[in-house]
């Protein structure tokens, strides 16, 4: 028998079955129970509020922490045949009165609000009264990881939503977010008082991602040939660390013809929304930012997201990548990373102004990241295990399971490594490092005497590349830390006196040569993961896309509020012939298909006609 729920899954959004724990979350917070959820991007966590929201009686509040994910999801339902709407500074006067007048009516579904204007004593008059009115269906609060201190998307307001408990004790509310690990998971479920809230964990394995970590020459040509080689005519998101990186890098690839924008909080407001517009509402742009966009993007069909720059944290890397394939089709998480970023990021957590207990928190966080970048296991395995969850097996999809990395007994050399650093003084960067161990005759060699140490000249059995690579992998391993009063200088770790008295071995990953680096085609030519293979000569393909950005153009929404990716893949291989057959694929709701129907029937016709 169908339930209310799945009947509403099925008509109004155009699935035919929930995905995971979607069901039971439905069940739970439709019933009157509250709820903790912690879902990957893309799992649908959207549909764990929405269904409900229309299953009881009054309006659903939603609180988003961004104006630009209030827009996509208020769109997209209204598309849906939903009654939403969104109450944000981008609304004029008039607008937000209408808004107003649509909630004390009883006109809307759900509304979505940024945790301000909720807070807002008149605003929480106002639906004090409609739930005597109309009724209050439920409180959803979304991106609910903003309510730590530690994480870095805190939004203060967050921590006050407890009064949501306090004034409205008998609305139902579930909090959501896709990036969580244990001791944040503790402090939302303290901060927004849901000690009585049942909690979902699903698992954070994104499989459709393909995580690869590339040791960094030339970033930008090494991002290049990626592009040319993978994405060539795909929307995806760079990340970079400095506002000055991101124009650069943005402008660079305009110069070599791809359409690309900056965005970062130092452009003027105007600007970022144009950038962000533009992105979400045309086909194969690429965002160059910082860290000061992405979340609650909504766009599903961003097909790779590249790091130019070492995130600060695994929680950080796991929500940026999880950006891509929204849409559950393969996409890629790709990562330029080198000796430069891990002595970097070390210096700026060292020197910033956080209290200190906060920067060993920072510390630890980014250790963990770098021990992933050092991995020689399974990615998915490894990032999944910092989330406190175990992955069965191997993934076979990310670069090291596809192109297992070599190991080597470098203890030895480690020893090289760390005797140099004592012996110079503790005071020096790797590149002079090097220097002494390649008995190279550098005027600052000889300025320091260094010539004379015992370490001068031991190291020359190993070239230049690979001695960056064993500081870089003692560095991230914990035996060597930047001196922040030495300009950056590295001195010794406690654990290194184990290494240095031969107590310890150390094992570490071999790189491979820059000039012996396999082409990253070489991983793309694996058709069978690709669901676009041939797509861009297929013309009913092309024309399906053509007829959804033109719906889209004329209705000023971007072209995924319309339809998915996988809805119209769909469509090319199903060919359906007629408004039955169409209601079948998934995502065509019944809304849609009156809406829709008609117009990709005659694509379909029409192509086949030709």
């Amino acid at each position: 028998m169908t339930t209310p729920a799945q009947q509403i899954l099925h008509d109004v959004f155009g699935y035919a079955t929930f995905r995971g724990e979607q069901q039971a979350i439905v069940e739970q917070i439709a019933g009157g129970g509250d709820a903790l959820v912690l879902m990957p991007t893309g799992g649908g966590k959207s549909l764990c509020y929405q269904i409900p929201a229309l299953l009881r009686p009054g309006v659903a509040i939603v609180v988003s922490p961004l104006i630009a994910l209030m827009q996509d999801q208020v769109d997209a339902l209204r598309q849906l045949g939903v009654r939403a709407a969104y109450l944000n500074s981008s609304l004029s006067a008039d607008a937000a009165r209408e808004v107003q007048g649509q909630l004390r009516r009883g006109e809307l579904d759900l509304l979505y609000v940024a945790p301000e204007r909720l807070l807002n004593g008149n605003f929480l008059a106002l639906l004090e009264q409609m739930q005597l009115e109309n009724g209050l269906a439920l409180f959803a609060i979304d991106e609910a990881h903003c309510v730590s201190q530690w994480g870095h998307d805190f939004r203060p307001e967050y921590r006050e939503l407890t009064i949501l408990q306090q004034r409205f004790p008998a609305v139902p509310r579930v909090a959501l977010t896709a990036t969580a690990d244990a001791p944040t998971r503790r402090e939302i479920v303290e901060r927004l008082s849901l000690e009585q809230a049942r909690q979902f964990v699903s698992s954070f394995d994104r499989p459709n991602i393909r995580y690869r970590v590339t040791l960094k020459s030339n970033a930008l040509n090494q991002l290049q040939d990626f592009l040319d080689k993978e994405h060539p005519n795909d929307a995806g998101i760079v990340y970079c660390l400095s506002r000055k990186r991101v124009d650069e890098t943005a402008a660079k690839l305009v110069a070599l013809g791809w359409d690309a924008l900056p965005y970062h909080a130092g452009l003027d407001a105007a600007t970022r929304a144009h950038h962000q517009s533009r992105f979400l509402r045309e086909e194969g742009v690429i965002m160059v930012a910082t860290v000061a966009f992405g979340m609650g993007i909504d766009k599903p069909n961003v097909r790779f997201v590249a790091h130019l720059d070492l995130p600060k944290s695994m929680e950080g890397y796991y929500q940026e990548t999880g950006r891509a394939g929204r849409d559950g089709l393969a996409a890629d998480a790709w990562m330029a990373y080198g000796l430069g970023d891990v002595v970097s990021m070390r210096q700026m957590l060292l020197s910033g102004d956080s209290p200190e207990a906060r920067k060993r928190v920072e510390l630890q966080k980014l250790d963990a990241l770098l021990g992933f970048c050092e991995s020689t296991a399974c990615r998915h395995q490894t990032l999944l295990r910092y989330f406190g969850e175990q992955h069965a097996g191997d993934c076979g999809e990310c670069d090291n399971c596809l192109t297992p990395v070599q190991t080597w007994v470098a203890t030895r050399a480690a020893q090289m490594a760390l005797s140099c650093v004592y012996r110079t003084g503790q005071r020096f960067g790797v590149g002079h490092l090097i220097d002494v161990l390649l008995g190279k005759q550098t005027a600052r060699v000889e300025k320091f005497s260094h010539q004379q140490l015992s370490t001068y000249g031991i190291g020359v059995e190993h070239t230049l590349q690979q001695w960056s690579s064993v500081f870089r992998q003692l560095i991230a391993g914990g035996f060597l830390e930047a001196d922040i009063e030495a300009y950056g200088g590295l001195r010794l770790t406690e654990i290194a006196r184990p290494v240095l008295k031969g107590e310890q071995q150390v094992l570490l990953r071999r790189d491979a040569e820059p000039a012996k680096r396999k082409s990253t085609r070489t991983i793309r030519d694996d058709k069978s993961r690709e669901p676009f293979a041939g797509a861009s000569e297929d013309r009913l393909w092309l024309a399906l896309k053509a007829k959804r950005m033109e719906l889209a153009r004329e209705q000023g929404v971007p072209p995924y509020v319309i339809f998915h990716d996988s809805t119209l893949l769909e469509m090319r291989d199903q060919r359906p012939g007629s408004l039955t057959e169409m209601g079948r694929i998934s995502g065509v709701g019944q809304g849609k298909l009156v809406r829709y129907g008609d117009d990709f029937l005659k694509v379909i016709e029409d192509e086949a006609n030709r």
